[in-house]
This record gives C-alpha cells, structure tokens and sequence, in this order.
C-alpha cells in the first residue's frame, strides 16, 4: 500500500475500534475475544484495504467481518480453551447500567448455551438494536432467516432460563 492508501486505513480503523469493540464485546461476552476479533477484523481488512476502501457502505462490510470472524472462532471451538482456573472478572462495559451484574451473567451463560448464528441474531438484534434487514446484510441471509434464528434463539433462551425470564423476553 501507497502511504495515502495507509493513511485512510489507519483513518478509518480509528474512528471505528470503539463501536466494532462493542459489537464483539457483546457477541463474546469476553473483553479479550473481543480484542481478538477485533484485531482479526481490522487484520483482514487492511489486506483488502485498496480494493474495498470505496465500498458504498464501508461500515456494513467490516461489521460484516466481525461477524463472520466470531461465527468462525465458534466453529473452530477455540473459545473452549482456558488458560486459568477461574474465569476473569467481568468487565464493565458499554450495557454495565442495563442490567445487574448478576443478571449479565446469567444472560451471558444463557446466550452461550444456544447456537452460535442465533446468539449473534439476538446479541445483533437487541444488544446492539439492528434492524432485521440490518442483521440479515450482515450475515448474508435473508430477512426470514434472521426471524427464525430470532424466534429458536429466544425460545432457546426462555427453556434455558425458565423463571428467570420473568416475561421480559
């Protein structure tokens, strides 16, 4: 790459590790996975960099990325693997006031137990508030998949937590 072709990278990227660091935060439920699929992401796109910088919709092609680099890290199954004896302590992040941390927990131990598509539909869909037709852009598939992979997840969600729901999903 040219040193304007980096410079628009580098533009880019710095304007968007916050938001894309949510998105992965919210999908992993682990600030480090989140880093890593941020880091995979932005990896990625700088390879592609001088062929994509002019996409009409930049934004929905590299959320896009982050989303197939989580869905990909689910099906290889490295999220199983654990260096420590205790899992870190939960980080405060950006919905730390929507919920006790108690019921993050839970939630985050719910999410993990259902399929990784349907838990990336509902952490896209209520986490991060996209639309179906949002969703559906970003995992590339139609807007009736995303509705059905909505409807199993939460029902996934309701056996999983039975009581716990309280109505609220």
């Amino acid at each position: 790459m040219n040193d304007e072709s980096d410079a628009g990278y580098l533009e880019y990227v710095s304007g968007r590790i916050p938001a894309l660091r949510r998105v992965a935060f919210l999908l992993g439920g682990d600030e480090h996975q989140a880093d890593d699929l941020v880091q995979e992401t932005i990896t990625k796109l700088y390879a592609k960099w001088p062929r994509i910088a002019k996409v009409e919709n930049l934004d929905a092609y590299v959320h896009t990325m982050l989303v197939r680099a989580f869905l990909d890290e689910k099906r290889r199954g490295w999220w199983r693997v654990s260096l420590r004896d205790v899992p870190p302590d939960r980080p405060t992040g950006p919905a730390a006031g929507a919920a006790s941390t108690e019921e993050r927990a839970v939630l985050r131990a719910a999410l993990d137990r259902i399929p990784a598509r349907q838990q990336a539909v509902l952490v896209l869909r209520f986490l991060c508030d996209r639309s179906v037709a949002d969703v559906a852009q970003l995992l590339g598939c139609s807007e009736g998949t995303v509705k059905s992979q909505t409807s199993h997840g939460l029902n996934a969600l309701r056996r999983i937590l039975g009581d716990r729901v309280g109505g609220a999903l």
